[in-house]
């Protein structure tokens, strides 16, 4: 008997799709349709301004070099070809909600060895409250959010895993492995340290800037992108 998917909720407000590039249909973001006209021509000007903190493809991140010749993920830099390994982990490929394929691996056996971090994430109901008497709201979703973070030089054996073609070691942070999410936000908490709490939430790969009043949200995304562009 198939379980029935839950019924997604749609948002009461209609969204607004436009081009952070000119002639580039493909580089868009959304912002609310129900904005005063002036508001909304200032956040456009401002978020194709700033056009270069967003990522668009895995070639895209710093320090990461695509080679052609393979496959996504190994173009994009995020593995590579390991001969000798001290873990070996299986290649499992799950079904997302958009009904697209996810590539993942199955870290069962080493996060069963790995101690818990025991650094806490924040509790979404003190989030949602933090939102109360907000006029506008402006979300972000980082680019394959784990991904961003490099693993440490000796660590990288232990994310091996075994295909078809051979035997690789992820470069940056996988997802699937026990203290991912606490690693991720106690490194966005660092980031955004004085904004966090004033002008902006984060809970893991998910941030929001918030504004009381309608005037406010450039001038606190100005500080959003400027922590971004400073640190890299």
């Amino acid at each position: 008997m198939k379980k029935a998917k839950p019924e997604r909720i749609e948002p009461v407000e209609k969204y607004k799709e436009i081009e952070l590039v000119p002639g580039e249909p493909e580089k868009t973001t959304r912002i609310g349709s129900q904005m005063a006209p002036e508001t909304e021509t200032l956040t456009i000007d401002f978020l194709r301004k700033n056009r270069d903190i967003f990522a668009w493809s895995p070639s895209d991140f710093q320090g990461i070099d695509p080679q052609e010749e393979v496959a996504k993920l190994l173009k994009g830099g995020y593995f590579s070809e390991i001969e000798y390994s001290s873990w070996l982990s299986n290649v499992v490929i799950v079904l997302k909600a958009s009904e697209k394929w996810r590539f993942c691996t199955d870290f069962t056996d080493l996060n069963k060895a790995c101690p818990k971090d025991l650094y806490s994430l924040p509790r979404i109901n003190l989030l949602v409250d933090s939102t109360t008497r907000c006029a506008l709201f402006s979300m972000m979703d980082a680019y394959l959010g784990y991904h961003q973070i490099f693993m440490a030089g000796e660590d990288k054996d232990k994310t091996s895993f075994i295909t078809e073609k051979g035997v690789y070691c992820y470069n940056v942070m996988p997802f699937g492995l026990k203290n991912a999410g606490t690693t991720y936000q106690r490194l966005v908490n660092r980031m955004f340290k004085e904004l966090i709490g004033s002008t902006m939430e984060v809970y893991v790969d998910d941030m929001f800037v918030k504004s009381k009043e309608e005037n406010d949200p450039l001038e606190h995304l100005e500080k959003y992108s400027r922590s971004c562009e400073h640190l890299g």
